[in-house]
């Protein structure tokens, strides 16, 4: 998750001297962040390393030259999911050692009475929390967000567990890959009370102190270590993402570079620690394409492990080629998730790719692309918003929300500057012009709404009447829903009331401006027993209040 529209939610620097001598083939990395970051919108610094054999390089860039000493020193960036790989190391600890297998059910961990979701019988296992086949959804259902640009921060373990309970596998575990930060947290959550310490200091002791990562931490900075201010794309400063401490396994270390060159280092197994046999576990391939929370490619037949990671500010990379005993360590400054990522930056400089990647400059459309866009959009299942032409430029409102101006690049995207969202125009066989929306690692494509089916007829007063009542969506929190004058309204706890309109499917109601759908669900006897509220990917169901059913 990012901040976002609330449709839901140059000098080289070396560490060295000079740069250390190259194998054969491979790129320079000066020239590649030269190459790469030259001139970019972004405005971001990166510091960077390549691991060959035992030759390390390292360079600090910056877009902007006069920036490069925000990224120097003993600075701590947000290492985002590539956190994930540590929490994986920490389970092959316990593989290593005998007191686990990856055949273990995940409620084994938890404490007992655990509402953990089955599908048939069929319980979720280790492996697929580590290979994300949980079928957990992407985040608890019980989740709120209270500030967009620090997401987890009021995160609790009641509301982590609780959501288990929410959940209904609509497949067994295992069946289909779908990255789940939610199944990463409880596995966080459960080492930790396994352990019975905090995760940072379970992670501590187990893997950065054994490896010599001093300087990374998850709340408590060690003395003499700055954190890295994190930047939209464009240079806006935004807010650091903070965790519960036995949820940050799914994404909360800050690491220097340093730090995580010698956890590259270590997963070439050129580090001589206790870990080193956890680490060559989690490189096992478990299924295809995924080890133990790593991605793994094939390039030109090498076998490459690879992370990125990414939060609000911040974007990151470690893959490494072991058979070749090569890395690469990759730590920016600027969220860079809209703009393509670390990755093929990452494969040029191990070698497996011709090109770093081109910088996305600023540009100006043209006056035919803006009239083109410009109108009413529904984005698909996150509500409504409308594109216009000011001069040479395009703006953005969405429903309730100030009117946003976009930039424009070279690669004919538009972007944000207060938020990491990208407007992607796609022209039609017919020669009309929509576009997808990419926002927070997803992609959200749009349909003018003038291509919206039309409104459909509201049922009768008395029809209405039987879907009237309150639904619980969760403790605390419930949807009330009113007929009102041949209407139908719903509110939710400590919410305004919104109009919901009908559907071509019985049953079906919406909120387009909201990205709002509700299925009303019947009992045997064809009363109204309950709803799912869907909104943004998100499904959370509820039943009616005892003694309010209706009959149609």
């Amino acid at each position: 998750m990012h901040a976002c529209l609330r449709l839901v939610p140059l000098v080289v620097a070396l560490m060295a001297a000079q740069p250390a001598a190259r194998a054969a083939g491979l790129p320079s990395l000066e020239v590649a962040l030269e190459q790469r970051l030259a001139g970019d919108r972004s405005g971001a610094c990166i510091a960077a390393a390549v691991i060959d054999g035992a030759r390390v390089e390292r360079v600090h860039r910056c877009v902007d030259p006069a920036a490069q000493p925000r990224i120097e020193g003993r600075a701590a960036f947000e290492i985002g999911s590539v956190t994930k790989t540590m929490t994986a190391a920490l389970l092959a600890t316990l593989i290593e050692s005998g007191e686990v297998s990856l055949d273990d059910p995940l409620a084994s961990l938890l404490p007992a009475g655990t509402q953990v979701p089955e599908f048939e019988g069929q319980p979720i296992l280790l492996r697929h929390v580590v290979t994300h086949t949980s079928g957990l959804p992407a985040l608890p259902s019980r989740m709120r967000v209270a500030d967009p640009a620090n997401p987890y921060a009021a995160l609790d373990e009641d509301v982590l567990l609780a959501s288990l309970a929410d959940v209904r596998l609509a497949q067994p575990p295992g069946t289909q890959v779908a990255y789940s930060n939610f199944a990463s947290m409880v596995l966080s959550w459960a080492l930790a009370k396994r352990a019975g310490v905090d995760f940072e200091s379970l992670l501590r002791r187990e893997l950065l102190a054994p490896l010599g990562m001093h300087d990374a931490y998850i709340g408590q900075a060690p003395q003499g270590v700055t954190a890295v201010q994190g930047h939209l794309p464009g240079g806006t400063p935004t807010s650091a993402w903070t965790f519960p401490v036995d949820m940050a396994g799914v994404g909360g270390v800050r690491a220097t570079l340093d730090d995580m060159v010698r956890y590259a280092q270590a997963q070439l197994g050129q580090v001589d620690a206790p870990v080193a046999a956890a680490l060559a576990r989690t490189q096992q391939p478990e299924r295809a394409g995924i080890a133990m929370n790593w991605m793994l490619a094939t390039p030109e037949g090498h076998t490459v492990h690879a992370h990125e990671g990414g939060t609000g500010g911040f974007s990151s990379l470690v893959a490494f080629d072991r058979a070749r005993s090569r890395a690469v360590v990759l730590l920016s400054d600027t969220a860079l998730h809209s703009m393509g990522g670390l990755g093929q930056l990452g494969m040029h400089l191990l070698g497996l790719q011709a090109s770093p990647g081109v910088p996305r400059r600023p540009a100006t459309p043209s006056g035919e692309l803006l009239d083109a866009l410009a109108g009413d959009y529904r984005l698909e299942g996150a509500g409504t918003l409308t594109l216009a032409r000011r001069g040479n430029g395009l703006v953005v409102q969405a429903a309730g929300q100030p009117e946003f101006a976009f930039g424009y690049d070279d690669a004919g995207e538009f972007h944000l500057r207060e938020v990491d969202a990208v407007l992607r125009p796609q022209r039609g066989d017919d020669g009309q012009y929509g576009f997808v929306w990419v926002q927070g690692g997803g992609e959200l494509r749009a349909r003018r709404a003038a291509e919206e089916a039309g409104a459909q007829p509201m049922p009768a007063a008395g029809i209405l009447r039987g879907y009237a009542g309150s639904y619980a969506l969760m403790p605390g929190f419930e949807l009330e829903v009113r007929e009102r004058d041949g209407g139908l309204y719903a509110q939710a706890t400590g919410q305004g009331e919104f109009a919901l309109s009908a559907t071509a499917s019985d049953d079906v109601f919406a909120a387009p401006a909201f990205g709002i759908e509700i299925r009303f669900q019947r009992d045997a006897e064809g009363a109204v027993a309950g709803l799912e509220l869907r909104q943004g990917g998100n499904v959370m169901r509820a039943q009616r209040r005892q003694g309010e059913r209706a009959s149609r």
